[in-house]
């Protein structure tokens, strides 16, 4: 049976590009892995974090293996470029930062050895993405794992993925399952089908249908409900290899005029997109950081996630299984089409699809992301559009294909009718002056194209929640302004359900190093959560009353704690249909009710206390009345106290 042996500890970082003979002979940094080097540089902006070639080394003893036993290394993220050599020996090469690759490295073995890793993201035109607007972190950034296994098991070459693959499908109240096994060597595969429970369900071999009687659907995130699959790899009745992967049964459409369904309901599909990096740690995260994250999408009461702008790890996908989140899993090809990458763009596809098929929670495959930013080689676009769209289609049937076109990408643009269905990245209201412009744009698009599926894949403002305003205007980044734009697009999504999907531009703030905007260098602030996840601005909260089910009252702008003036006005959110108000314990005339966002005017004491309420829940906060504003406000942007805007 196979035996996975972790090797993230203690590795050697060599700032340097250096070859094997003289990389084994220089001390380096001591560091252990998931690592980057571009965890603090870049993220302080300029546009200049260092994208070079730097060298890993990791010693390591030969692992106990018999004469039948083979050995792989497995890693799980390098971006975005990785040579390896062991002992001397080059044994790999992977191009695309963002998926697992493996190599068996049995024959290159000694009783000592050295594995030498040359990791490289200096720009190219050979491996995408290389133009967007985020940071592209160099390092060893995931798990680094050996696999030890029989010579007979479940392929571990084959594009990094799982060795078997999962294919559910639903028929009235029943449900079908085949489980084919890919295998290296010789042997057959048995499988069994358990239940949420461990129980047995359903058993016979691989590549036979098996049928399960009134079939558990995962229903999204009402019901999240896994099976899984358990392969075993049998020689000469001895069981050498074994796979378990969780899937889930579920159908679902897309209506142009009635938007997304699930399990035959209409489901309107309300989320985010995700970037993964974090503050002084960039792409190189915790189990425990993937888990926070999923925990506040489910917070909010988002119903889907936008993977952005590559693969993910394998763990979030898993959270997203066991969440209920609907996903859209996409590759890095991004911007700019790049003639030389072509074949990368179809290697990162094909390690997407292969590796992540059995997750019950992807719907959509995302071929690309406003690839006409640039209006270079547009024949030979259209033709990668066109091959992606039909290799997605080849490896997977079932799921649907998806892209997300660039703002100023018009409605008859050729590569916005290639996959199934169609998502625009919209700003009109941030970028552009006018949020009824959505409206007009909608209409018009539906006028031209009334049988496509059309969803808004990003939407946002800036927000820093140190800036605030008594009249937010678009531009101002404060948060009054970002709390404004959003809860329009709340009304007007609710007008419009035919979209099948909308993805609020992003979840959380993340790094762009090429940014600058709103006082800090390197950052993209459209986060509904900051880049340390620590504070939930006011539009977290107006997406939780619209989407969240769970009871809760909040005060919006008790960050903006010093206010000038004779009277305020204080906007309560809560998913309940009645909120009072009380200033300094007396109540404030007039009980609200209705749904989502209530408003009060009060009249400013020195200081006020105030406590908003419905039923049990309750949520307070201090506002003091001020001579004149501080608007010396950039001096404030690193701090927790409170800035301004003229």
């Amino acid at each position: 049976m196979r035996k996975t042996i972790n090797i993230n500890k203690d590795w050697r970082f060599v700032k340097e590009d250096l070859n094997f003979e003289r990389a084994v002979e220089t001390i380096g940094e001591t560091i252990d892995v998931p690592f980057t080097w571009n965890n603090i540089d870049g993220q302080d902006g300029g546009n200049d974090y260092v994208r070079a070639a730097y060298v890993f080394i990791k010693k390591f003893f030969r692992p106990e293996l018999s004469d039948s036993e083979v050995v792989y290394i497995e890693f799980k993220g390098v971006n975005s470029t990785a040579d390896v050599i062991l002992n001397g020996e080059k044994i790999a090469r992977h191009d695309g930062g963002y998926s697992t690759f493996r190599v068996e490295i049995t024959p290159f073995l000694k009783d000592e050895n050295t594995l030498y890793v040359r990791v490289d993201n200096k720009k190219t035109e050979a491996v995408y993405p290389q133009t967007a607007d985020f940071t592209f972190y160099g390092g060893i950034y995931r798990d680094v794992n050996i696999i030890v296994a029989n010579k007979n098991h479940f392929d571990l070459d084959y594009y990094g993925a799982p060795g078997i693959k999962v294919d559910p499908e639903v028929n009235g109240k029943d449900g079908a399952v085949t489980v084919t096994g890919y295998i290296k060597g010789e042997g057959e595969t048995i499988v069994a089908i358990l239940d949420a429970s461990g129980n047995t369900v359903a058993s016979g071999k691989g590549g036979e249908k098996l049928v399960l009687q009134d079939v558990h659907l995962w229903d999204g995130v009402l019901d999240p409900y896994l099976y899984t699959a358990k392969a075993e790899l049998v020689v000469s009745g001895e069981i050498v290899d074994e796979v378990s992967l969780r899937f889930g049964f579920r159908t679902f459409s897309v209506d142009p005029k009635k938007g997304f369904f699930l399990n035959g309901r209409s489901y309107p599909l309300r989320g985010v997109c995700r970037h993964q990096d974090r503050k002084g740690l960039g792409n190189a995260i915790t189990k425990a950081m993937h888990e926070e994250d999923a925990a506040l999408i489910k917070e909010i009461g988002a119903n889907t996630v936008r993977l952005a702008h590559y693969q993910h790890d394998d763990y979030f996908y898993d959270l997203c299984d066991e969440y209920g989140f609907v996903v859209w899993a996409e590759i890095p090809y991004i911007s700019r089409h790049m003639p030389e990458a072509n074949e990368n763009a179809v290697s990162q596809m094909k390690e997407l699809i292969y590796q992540q098929h059995h997750h019950a929670s992807i719907c959509f495959w995302g071929v690309s992301n406003e690839i006409t930013m640039y209006h270079r080689h547009k024949k030979d676009m259209l033709a990668l559009h066109r091959r992606l769209n039909d290799l997605c289609h080849e490896l997977d049937p079932k799921r649907l294909t998806t892209l997300a076109c660039f703002a100023m990408c018009s409605f008859w643009n050729r590569s916005a009718h290639i996959t199934d269905v169609v998502s625009w990245n919209l700003y009109l209201g941030w970028y552009v002056p006018g949020k009824f412009l959505n409206g007009l744009w909608l209409a018009f698009f539906k006028l031209f194209y009334p049988r496509r599926p059309l969803g808004m894949s990003e939407y946002g403002a800036e927000c820093m929640p140190n800036l605030h305003s008594k009249r937010p205007r678009r531009g101002d980044n404060s948060e009054e302004y970002q709390l404004d734009y959003h809860e329009y697009m709340l009304k007007f999504f609710d007008k419009h359900p035919s979209l099948w999907a909308t993805h609020v531009w992003n979840m959380f703030d993340f790094a762009a190093d090429a940014r600058n905007q709103g006082g800090e260098p390197g950052m993209n602030h459209k986060g509904l959560v900051t880049f340390d996840r620590q504070t939930k601005k006011d539009s977290f909260y107006i997406y939780k009353a619209y989407w969240s089910k769970e009871p809760f009252v909040y005060i919006c702008g008790k960050r903006f704690a010093n206010r000038t003036g004779k009277t305020t006005k204080i906007k309560v959110v809560s998913n309940l249909d009645e909120v009072t108000l009380t200033q300094n314990g007396a109540p404030v005339k007039g009980k609200k009710t209705g749904k989502h966002s209530f408003e009060f005017k009060i009249r400013l004491e020195k200081t006020n206390e105030l406590v908003a309420r419905s039923g049990e829940y309750t949520d307070d906060c201090i506002i003091n009345r001020v001579a004149k504003p501080d608007y010396n406000y950039k001096l404030h942007v690193k701090s927790e106290t409170q800035s301004w805007q003229k």
